[in-house]
This record gives structure tokens, C-alpha cells and sequence, in this order.
């Protein structure tokens, strides 16, 4: 039997009737852009987290640059991000007027490290974006430390924990967050989030997600549109109080795969620095990763190969990035491979993709 990549409805399948009622509530109320329904979710997801602002915007690439801007991000400036990442995290620096700065990896937990990013800084470094890759969370807090503010690209890792307790979303000076369907909290569209214990910050992207404005009338700085809407905050407020549980069953899934011995045939992943994690993606590592994807989907599993070009070398990010000496990245890049993975992948759907990962 296939396995797929991920499975959203089987989770989603209890909850459709309380998601239509709250959507049928939206509609009745005739609020669909802000309003109250993306103020209680913005309420309720700063709980979550347990930081002070969470501000809701269109999508989790606007998210990116809006945190950028409300830090003071602009022309002249540099701002540092790995290269083994989404290629939105690196896409969003551009439209600040700042240049993108590749770091490398540790190619064994995919994430930036303080020798990563320190290599890569200069006196013109204005912020760092620190990706929570695949669930995992990076060391925010030691990179922190290097003296630069540090942005947490959660988009991965809602749920995730690091082995203090605190939650993916509240280490950095700032957070950003996207809710795209297939994420471990998914709407059902695009929609975004920036998080921050920092007044100053939170004030300045509520105000650029609006056009630059308060009030409606006096524009006081060159915003964007990028306001969430009310359904998609409908949606997102349902399903929050599940995510927990979500991310156990994520947890419970790779336990699933290290009981049926995957490790034999890959590198399996793990957490960095005793953290929780999301694992919104399982990817493994392997010296032959094209083979290794090639007998899983012969077999029927639906694995995938992410991130072979890395960021740096994409057609747009040549001009910043090329040459630079990323031998972490270029082995990641290499040897990775994403398994299915979801909160109800269950015992005998990982020993299906074992036998399938075996030469």
C-alpha cells in the first residue's frame, strides 16, 4: 500500500463540522478582514506561545519581511540566513533593500550554529534569520549571543519546544510563522504570523501590514497588505487546541521509525540539544541520497528530495551567493531525503517504508 507524504485530512476529519460552523459564523458577520476573529486568534496564539504579540499577516513570507522592516532592516544592510532552507527565508531579505548573506549548516541536524553564523558576519549585519528546519530548533539563544537580533523562522516547527520548555516562536527577538495548509497548525490557505516579546516591533508590524497606518488615515511608513482574514483566523482557532496532540502523534511517528530499525539504512534525525520537536518533515541522511529516494518511490512511498539546489545557488540568489564555501550545505543538499510523515503515520506504515529503504 502507498504511503504518502503527508496525511491532513485523517486529522482534520473530526473537526469539519465545528471548522463549517465557525466559517458559517465569519460569514454572518460580515467581518472578514481583521476584525474580531483575527484578534482572538492573534490573543490566543501569543498564549500558546507565551509571548506578549502575535500579529497576524497574509502569509509567512511577508512575515519574514515585515519582521525585518519593524527591526529596522534597509538599504546598506546585511542580513545572515542559511542557505539549506525554503527559499522564501532568503526571498524575503531583498525587499528590505538589504542583501542576504549565506550561512552554512551542520549538515547532521540541517540547522545554522553559532560558528555558521559567526563566519558569515560582518559590521554591516543587521539581523540573522535562524530556521527551525523541518521541526528542529535551531540554538537560537547561543547565536543570540553573538550580538546580532536573531529571526526565528518557525514556519516548521509550530509546536516545538526547546529543552528548556519554551516554545519555537518565543526565543528570538522575533518570530515568524506560516500556516500553509501542509504545516503541522495548517489554514485552509495562505496565512502568516509574527511573534515578539518586543512593544516597539509588534507596534511597527501591525502598522506595515497596513499600508503603513494606524488609523486608516494617517500613514505614517511605507507598508504593505498583508493583513490575515477572518476565515483562515476561523480555521486556525479551531484547530490550535489540537496542535499539541498533533505534534505527539509527529513523535510517536518517529519513535515508529527508529523501532523498525530505519536507522540501519539512513541517518535518522534528532533533536538538537535535547529539544522537542515538530518534526513538520521526518528527513533523513544518506551518502547516496538519489538511490535511497529512488527505491522508496519504486516501492511506493511518497519520499521527496527538498532542497538539492540550495538557496544560494538558485537562478535569483547567484549574484549574492555564488562561491560561497558552504560544504555543510552542499552535503545536506546531497544527501537528504524526506519520509512520510504526519500525527497518525502509524507502526506498520514506518516498517512499510523500511523495507522499502533497504537495499
Amino acid at each position: 500500500m502507498a504511503v504518502p507524504l503527508f496525511d491532513t485530512r485523517t486529522p482534520l476529519a473530526p473537526l469539519r463540522e465545528q471548522i463549517a460552523a465557525r466559517v458559517g459564523a465569519v460569514m454572518e458577520s460580515g467581518r472578514f478582514i481583521l476584525g474580531p476573529e483575527v484578534a482572538a486568534f492573534e490573543e490566543e496564539w501569543a498564549a500558546y506561545l507565551g509571548v506578549p504579540h502575535a500579529i497576524g499577516v497574509a502569509n509567512g513570507t511577508d512575515a519574514i519581511t515585515l519582521a525585518l522592516l519593524a527591526l529596522g532592516v534597509g538599504p546598506g544592510d546585511e542580513v545572515v540566513v542559511p542557505s539549506f532552507t525554503f527559499y522564501a527565508s532568503a526571498e524575503a531579505i531583498p525587499p528590505t533593500g538589504a542583501t542576504p548573506v549565506f550561512c552554512d549548516v551542520d549538515p547532521e541536524t540541517f540547522c545554522a550554529t553559532p560558528d555558521t553564523v559567526r563566519a558569515a558576519l560582518t559590521p554591516r549585519t543587521k539581523a540573522v534569520i535562524v530556521v527551525h528546519l523541518f521541526g528542529n530548533v535551531a540554538p537560537v539563544e547561543a547565536i543570540e549571543a553573538l550580538g546580532v537580533p536573531v529571526v526565528e523562522d518557525a514556519a516548521q516547527a509550530a509546536g516545538a519546544r526547546a529543552a528548556d520548555g519554551r516554545r519555537a516562536g518565543a526565543l528570538g527577538t522575533v518570530a515568524t510563522f506560516s500556516f500553509f495548509p501542509s504545516k503541522n497548525l495548517g489554514a485552509f490557505g495562505d496565512a502568516g504570523a509574527v511573534t515578539t516579546a518586543d512593544d516597539g516591533v509588534a507596534e511597527r508590524v501591525r502598522m506595515l501590514r497596513f499600508h503603513g497606518s494606524r488609523d486608516k488615515s494617517t500613514f505614517e511608513l511605507v507598508g504593505q497588505n498583508s493583513r490575515l482574514d477572518a476565515v483562515q483566523a476561523a480555521v486556525l482557532r479551531v484547530l490550535l487546541p489540537h496542535l499539541d496532540g498533533w505534534c505527539e502523534g509527529r513523535r510517536a511517528a518517529a519513535a515508529h521509525y527508529e523501532a523498525a530499525g530505519l536507522g540501519a539504512h539512513a541517518a535518522l534525525p534528532a533533536p538538537i540539544g535535547g529539544c522537542e520537536p515538530a518534526w513538520h518533515l521526518y528527513v533523513v541522511r544518506h551518502p547516496r541520497g538519489d538511490e535511497l529516494l529512488e527505491r522508496l518511490v519504486a516501492a511506493g512511498v511518497e519520499a521527496r528530495a527538498y532542497y538539492r539546489v540550495p538557496t544560494h545557488l538558485q537562478p535569483a540568489m547567484r549574484r549574492w551567493g555564488e562561491g560561497a564555501p558552504l560544504r555543510g550545505t552542499e552535503q545536506a543538499a546531497r544527501e537528504h531525503v524526506a519520509l512520510p510523515m504526519s500525527p497518525v503515520l502509524d507502526a506498520a506504515q514506518a516498517r512499510e517504508v523500511t523495507t522499502a529503504a533497504a537495499p
